[in-house]
């Protein structure tokens, strides 16, 4: 099942948005600002796209630069802070069941289909 990490008040998620109802495939919008995700879909999110949870990180973020920046956290801490911060998190993210991206541009969501 495709899903994607999406909050309607993002121009680049909406954009992501669109980009998947043009494909014209079934897929779910996690509306992850509402209800944040868990550390486990943290976790799963992260091993789909192989990355470090810095690269989960949005670093324009109030909460970015008063928690994390210029501290040495762990990956625990960061994903506990992604838990309560949901805005931290990059988006839109785009999951299959075996991988995930970071669909900026919204054409990048086209390797994982």
């Amino acid at each position: 099942m495709i899903k994607i990490y999406h909050n309607p008040r993002c121009q680049k998620s909406r954009a992501g948005l669109e980009f998947l109802k043009s494909k014209n495939i079934d897929f779910e919008i996690i509306e992850y600002m509402k209800k944040s995700l868990s550390e486990s879909e943290i976790r799963t999110i992260l091993k789909k796209t192989g990355f470090q949870i810095e690269e989960l990180l949005r670093k324009k973020e109030d909460e970015y630069n008063t928690f994390i920046k210029g501290k040495q956290l762990t990956e625990n801490e960061l994903i506990d802070l992604i838990v309560s911060f949901p805005n931290l998190l990059q988006r839109p993210i785009v999951t299959t069941d075996t991988s995930a991206i970071i669909a900026d541009p919204p054409e990048l969501i086209n390797k994982i289909l």
